[in-house]
């Protein structure tokens, strides 16, 4: 199955490299702190994170916004015990949650007892799954009412030299991140799918693209 196949793939990167991972990334993912700033969380609000790697995200998170309630989702089983040590060593396994999943097929409700959350983001981990358009249409739907789906991730380096885009791409690869070349299209699809508006931008020179939906508040009669 392509799950399983994704899964070990994940396993077999990130055995190493999730040891180092928060050092190293730390100079090329931008824009992760900013998306974390803009979450604008509300009060007892719930947080899930698609992807959520080695928890650092997570982790910010709970301490910018304490009342919050937090969830994280991983398709990587190894890339999740550093996680769940990580949320440990920062005292927030009370607040936490982390469950092993496939970001195209999950079951909210069966995993962390929520249908929908108040946010919902992807950073830096939607160029990293095969059938990223079911993974950002799976996220719309577990979206609630009146809340928002963040992304931020690799753009497509329009306006910085040929040499670096494919310097980079080529390096990107290693890892089996390919940056997605129509995320405008994909989002307008997924936000009109659960009536919602969104926006993408381009930012650093298209290094890095950032995109937001926000569903609907349900009227009452």
């Amino acid at each position: 199955m392509m799950t399983d196949t994704h899964a070990a793939r994940m396993d077999a990167i990130y055995a190493r490299q999730r040891y180092i991972y928060n050092v190293t990334r730390k100079y090329y993912l931008l824009g992760r702190d900013r998306l974390i700033r803009e979450l604008d969380v509300p009060r007892g609000g719930t947080v899930l994170e698609i992807g959520c790697g080695t928890g650092r995200n997570l982790i910010k998170v709970a301490r910018r916004y304490p009342s919050a309630r937090l969830y994280g989702l991983d398709i990587s089983e190894a890339m999740l015990a550093t996680a769940r040590a990580a949320v440990t060593r920062a005292g927030l396994a009370d607040r936490i949650v982390l469950q092993h999943g496939d970001a195209t097929s999950f079951n909210p409700q069966a995993l962390f007892g929520a249908p929908q959350f108040d946010c919902v983001y992807f950073s830096y981990t939607l160029s990293m799954i095969p059938d990223w358009q079911a993974a950002l249409m799976m996220a719309a739907r577990t979206v609630a009412p009146d809340a928002t789906l963040r992304v931020v991730d690799f753009g497509q380096q329009d306006q910085l030299p040929v040499r670096f885009k494919s310097a980079l791409f080529a390096w990107l690869q290693k890892f089996d991140v390919m940056p997605v070349a129509n995320l405008r299209e994909a989002f307008s699809t997924a936000s009109e799918s659960i009536g919602a508006r969104c926006m993408v931008v381009n930012r650093n020179r298209g290094y890095t693209v950032t995109a937001m939906l926000h569903r609907a508040k349900l009227l009452c009669d």
